[in-house]
């Protein structure tokens, strides 16, 4: 499981340090795409295999479907970090989720979430969390 923050730097080339723990939870490789909420997600390949079966058996008919799995396929990328843990975050991968220098990484479960600090602190939920926690009964949970 992923969890935990990490506050990190993008240097002038693009490249981000993936801390030690996270590096070992997401295993021998990941993919990292755009995600909702304009964050982005880093799946471990295992995870992002299940994750594009899924998107592989969405009807090719429907309009909404393909809009959905061009979102996450067209600008996914599998870098391999590089001997001090650093990956290269592509320019419009960057721009989507409006990093700059400073991110913040979440673990979130099955994937780790990459954020503009200023757009995690506008997008937290936790002020809503009682409401939040509330419609989790959907869910089952």
């Amino acid at each position: 499981m992923l969890m935990g923050e990490y506050n990190h730097n993008i240097d002038d080339k693009g490249r981000l340090i993936i801390p030690a723990k996270l590096r070992e939870a997401l295993g021998e490789g990941f993919v990292i795409t755009k995600g909702l909420d304009k964050c982005l997600f880093v799946f471990p390949k295992e995870v992002w295999a299940e994750f594009e079966l899924k998107l592989s058996k969405l009807p090719l008919t429907d309009k909404k479907a393909r809009e959905f799995t061009r979102f996450f396929l067209r600008g996914a990328d599998a870098p391999e970090p590089d001997k001090q843990g650093r990956i290269l975050i592509s320019a419009k991968l960057r721009e989507y989720a409006g990093l700059d220098k400073e991110v913040v990484m979440l673990g979130a479960g099955s994937k780790v979430e990459i954020w503009n600090p200023e757009r995690l602190e506008e997008d937290s939920m936790i002020e809503n969390m009682d409401e939040l926690a509330e419609h989790m009964k959907e869910f089952d949970f």
